[in-house]
């Protein structure tokens, strides 16, 4: 397929795989773009010389274009940025602040920019910030999501009645009939994490694969809102939470329950029940651990069935 999005990327199909933290390494990555993908490295779980490593360990397992996520949050930000440009990324995908603030920089550089918006509104910004796709992300997502809790069907098209650059659609997508779905409503291509966290080159720890298999509806809910909103698996960490609800806590209180990296000692150490686990709605129909090549080809092989059955109603 040729589109904006594979042309944009240089890629086979208009997949990207999510740039998840503690679960996107370079294995991940590569393997996605050797399928024909766009693989992405989660930088958000890295410290600067880690993600050094990934990329060149990526340049080396594919030669294949691959990205880098960056939550733009990230206190060694600077330090990341440079990594990228010094080891010759061409594509980067930032998350979680103001497009303003690295595109002009990344642009410069001849890297391309997309920018992870949750409304028309910061869309709008990340086009006039001047990137050259947006992933439009619904609130069906696992991980920090946006406050407005649209819709990933609702939001693809509100956006693409107001943006002229690509989008792409995320939250709530993992087979082929969901790309269709998304692209019918006018995305150009679709950002996959759930599924792809439950590959066999997912970095995340065998514990937390296995239980997203058995993730069924209703298992997953947004939490910690006035902290930032992430969408997290009902486990004794999430029970926790809900409690301290109960007692009307301040925002320390909750940053304290909190603490460091649960995030890490859940899916990337697997532990059930005191880690945050962070997946999203489609885990419901996430039914098995597979390669990251299996997972792609089957979604394109789905996607192409349920198109050529569309024409024949």
């Amino acid at each position: 397929m040729i589109n904006k999005i594979t042309t944009l990327f240089n890629i086979k199909h208009p997949i990207v795989q999510g740039g998840m933290i503690w679960v996107s390494g370079w294995r991940l990555a590569s393997a996605v773009s050797n399928a024909g993908g766009l693989g992405l490295i989660g930088a958000g779980s890295m410290y600067p010389d880690v993600l050094r490593e990934h990329i060149i360990k990526c340049k080396k397992a594919t030669s294949k274009p691959f990205g880098v996520n960056v939550p733009m949050l990230y206190p060694d930000i600077n330090k990341i940025m440079d990594i990228i440009v010094e080891e010759g990324v061409k594509i980067v995908f930032t998350s979680a602040g103001n497009p303003k603030t690295w595109t002009s920089f990344l642009k410069d550089k001849g890297i391309a920019v997309v920018h992870v918006v949750s409304s028309v509104k910061f869309a709008l910004k990340a086009e006039a910030a001047g990137v050259d796709a947006v992933v439009c992300e619904g609130f069906e997502a696992g991980g920090h999501n946006g406050r407005e809790e649209t819709t990933t069907f609702a939001l693809i098209p509100m956006v693409k009645e107001h943006v002229k650059i690509p989008v792409i659609a995320a939250g709530g997508i993992g087979t082929g009939r969901g790309m269709l779905a998304a692209m019918v409503l006018g995305a150009d291509g679709v950002q996959i994490g759930s599924r792809f966290a439950a590959s066999e080159e997912s970095s995340a720890h065998i514990n937390f694969k296995n239980r997203i298999i058995d993730v069924k509806d209703g298992d997953t809910h947004l939490t910690l809102k006035e902290l930032a909103p992430v969408r997290l698996v009902k486990n004794k960490f999430y029970n926790d939470v809900q409690e301290l609800y109960q007692q009307n806590p301040t925002m320390a209180d909750l940053k304290e329950l909190l603490g460091r990296a649960r995030s890490k000692k859940g899916m990337f150490e697997g532990d059930l029940e005191e880690g945050e686990l962070e997946i999203g709605q489609i885990a419901g129909l996430i039914h098995e651990i597979k390669p990251a090549k299996a997972i792609l080809e089957e979604i394109i092989t789905e996607f192409d069935n349920a198109k050529a059955s569309m024409h024949t109603l």
